[in-house]
């Protein structure tokens, strides 16, 4: 599929539209912009100072179905989610994070303003239900000195709000394709000084595919009470129970013939896995003066893993703990904020063998131990930012990040063995940061440049044997950006565009070595370039019918600049695991009655999987449309319905690939995750107000 021949048309109505709509609105009919995709100023950013940051809430969540957390992270230029299940997800923030095997790393991610990325680097985003985020802000490449410098940047998680002096429960029930049933209970109350929000969630679902059933239970406790004139007391408990059957990659043959069938190994196991997670965090906040104030948090997680898969079965827990300052202020003309962060986690896991074969077709069957191992992971974070206006339009902000990493592992399986133990002490790292922005009335220019670093992942840290690998480095790159935002059309329409390029020394390859061993290693640099572009415009087509369409384009121009591996020179190909081209729009409709129409697409160029670049996934588009209606029913209770069509023209396309997977015993290597054929959903919300 070409991209040109497909998505541009997309970009010449898009256009066309808003000419034509620009030239036949008449002032009285300007309407204020409700959101915007990448900057959303009516929900304050929690990027500090002038640091340009995306931003995603409200209206973005409700075009999707409460499941498809992926879809609504797509609408954001430079950030995609490859999906592979509703448990298996990986981030990629300007190509950042793109070779990894599985999961989400080199980023840093925060739920409420606690750090879940765990002590290696990964995060889960499936371990929080959509329907309980307020926001989601996402702060792209290491210029987020505050929040850990890393490579990919970082992602910030907002529950909901409690609405003002208001008691109210809402109960949101969600039934679809796939036997699939949700269900989100709400409790919350707002009082002067207090504020309580507690919610319940259920899912469950069969799956497109073989051997994919998904069950989740949640509970989320989020509530801030006033303790005194100048302080207040936040507490955050977040539970979540999950069991999930893994199909895995599959083939090309399956993937063209029926894309339904999961990893003949893994549906002969039964694979599956099962985790329970805990998160609390407690944070104080003090207002020392209308010049100083400081945020405490402390947190605990807990993570309880087990995972019956083909080639052995993985049981695991980790323990993690830590705290995070922060004091924000400002002194004469200048914004300040300085504090700490520290994090340590207790990581357990051994393996099993997997009698699978043996167990007359009933499944994973758990045989002798095969490991059992512990590694102790500390990190420490210290920054500060200074944001200073040069002039009434023109304001400099300059920001460090200092990071010490440590690992400690030992083998208890092996305890007399010379290898049983060792650590890994990375050197201290300083991360600085530039920012200029320029500001006026219709938009404003900002520029930045920064450094950022990726810490390995644990299967980058440990050789095949177990081992910590000595010649691990930490990834390094410097990131250079320009931006611009502009408000157009009277304000009826905001247009950003930005430009990258970010430098990455000793890149972090995960080499598969065996269908469970990988060995990591620094191969070489990348260079990470491109362009986003991000339009949106409010309008209405009668006085009572608005409509907003929008528009987000990412080029990727990634590429190695130095990979030898072995007596293969990839240098100069096309980083694996990037679509060059990224297209997702769409538009809102919204009637006063209560309807709405919401029509979603994206386009996701063809993604190479190999570093030779010898095979690569097909490009694809993909529609959604949901319809909704909202009404109040009385003064106390509204009732909200709603409809919608995932992949309406059932489009077989990869949502995940595996990047330079391999075929052991002859058999197809199995790069494709299918994503889901044409699917429909209902849902009806009540909400009652006390």
């Amino acid at each position: 599929m070409n991209f040109k021949s497909k998505a541009l048309p997309l970009l010449f109505i898009f256009f066309t539209t808003l000419s034509i709509v620009a030239q036949n609105t008449q002032k009285d009919s300007i309407t204020q912009l409700d959101e915007v995709v990448l900057t959303q100023e009516a929900i304050p950013k929690k990027a500090t100072g002038i640091t340009p940051s995306s931003k995603i809430a409200g209206k973005t969540f409700e075009r999707f179905n409460p499941t498809d957390i992926p879809s609504a992270f797509n609408q954001i230029s430079g950030v995609y989610i490859l999906s592979g299940a509703i448990n298996t997800n990986r981030i990629t923030v300007r190509g950042i994070g793109s070779r990894t095997p599985y999961g989400t790393n080199k980023l840093r991610m925060y739920f409420n303003g606690i750090p879940v990325t765990n002590g290696t680097g990964s995060s889960t985003i499936e371990a929080y239900d959509f329907e309980n985020l307020g926001a989601v802000e996402i702060i792209k490449g290491p210029k987020a000195s505050a929040f850990g410098s890393n490579l990919g940047g970082a992602i910030l998680l907002e529950t909901k709000a409690s609405v003002q002096e208001k008691t109210q429960l809402i109960n949101s029930f969600t039934i679809g394709s796939y036997n699939m049933l949700k269900d989100n209970l709400s409790f919350s109350h707002s009082e002067d000084g207090f504020n309580l929000s507690l919610s319940y969630n259920h899912l469950e679902t069969d799956g497109f595919r073989q051997n994919s059933q998904f069950q989740r239970d949640g509970l989320l406790l989020n509530t801030q009470f006033r303790t005194g004139q100048k302080s207040s007391v936040a507490l955050l408990v977040n539970y979540i129970d999950y069991t999930a059957q893994i199909p895995s990659s599959i083939n090309q043959t399956d993937f063209e013939e029926n894309p339904t069938r999961a990893a003949s190994n893994w549906l002969a196991a039964q694979g599956y896995e099962a985790n329970t997670y805990i998160l609390t965090g407690l944070s104080h906040t003090y207002q020392f003066s209308e010049h100083l104030q400081n945020t405490t948090s402390i947190f605990y997680s807990y993570l309880d893993h087990y995972e019956p898969r083909p080639f052995n079965i993985l049981d695991e827990f980790t323990n993690g703990y830590g705290f995070r300052s922060r004091f924000t202020g400002n002194w004469r003309k200048a914004d300040f904020s300085f504090g700490a962060e520290f994090y340590r986690d207790e990581y357990h896991w051994g393996t099993f063998e997997n009698l699978y074969q043996e167990n007359n077709g009933n499944g994973s069957l758990v045989g002798d131990q095969l490991s059992d191992n512990i590694e102790f992971r500390r990190q420490f974070n210290l920054f500060g930012t200074l944001t200073y206006p040069i002039t009434s339009n023109l304001s400099a902000q300059m920001g460090i990040n200092w990071n010490k990493t440590h690992y400690d592992f030992r083998d208890l399986f092996n305890q007399g063995s010379a290898n049983a133990s060792a650590e890994r002490d990375f050197d201290a790292i300083l991360l600085p940061n530039l920012g200029l922005n320029y500001q006026w009335q219709q938009g404003k220019v900002y520029a930045n440049i920064s450094r950022g670093f990726s810490n390995p992942s644990l299967e980058e840290t440990l050789t095949p044997d177990g081992i910590i690998n000595p010649d691990i480095a930490q990834e390094t790159g410097t990131n250079y950006e320009l931006g611009t935002e502009w408000m157009l059309f009277q304000k009826r329409m905001i247009a950003n565009f930005t430009l990258y390029r970010m430098d990455v020394k000793n890149l972090l390859v995960a080499e598969r070595v065996d269908e469970d061993q990988y060995i990591g290693r620094n191969a070489g640099k990348t260079r990470h370039q491109g362009l986003e572009l991000d339009l949106k415009y409010s309008g209405k087509l009668t006085s009572k019918l608005t409509f907003a369409p929008y528009f987000s384009y990412t080029l990727n121009d990634h590429s190695f600049v130095e990979f030898v591996d072995e007596d293969n020179d990839y240098s100069g190909n096309p980083l694996t695991g990037v679509p060059k081209h990224r297209l997702s729009s769409g538009i809102d409709f919204r009637h006063s009655n209560g309807l709405q129409l919401n029509l979603t697409h994206q386009f996701v160029d063809e993604i190479p999987m190999t570093d030779a670049n010898s095979i690569s996934s097909d490009s694809f588009n993909v529609f959604h449309a949901k319809l909704g209606f909202r009404t109040a029913v009385s003064s106390q209770i509204s009732l909200g319905l709603s409809a919608g069509i995932n992949n309406i023209f059932d489009s077989n396309y990869a949502q995940s690939v595996l990047i330079n997977a391999v075929g052991f015993g002859g058999a197809q290597p199995r790069y494709y995750y299918p994503g889901n054929g044409r699917n429909y959903f209902w849902g009806l919300q009540l909400n009652y107000v006390f």
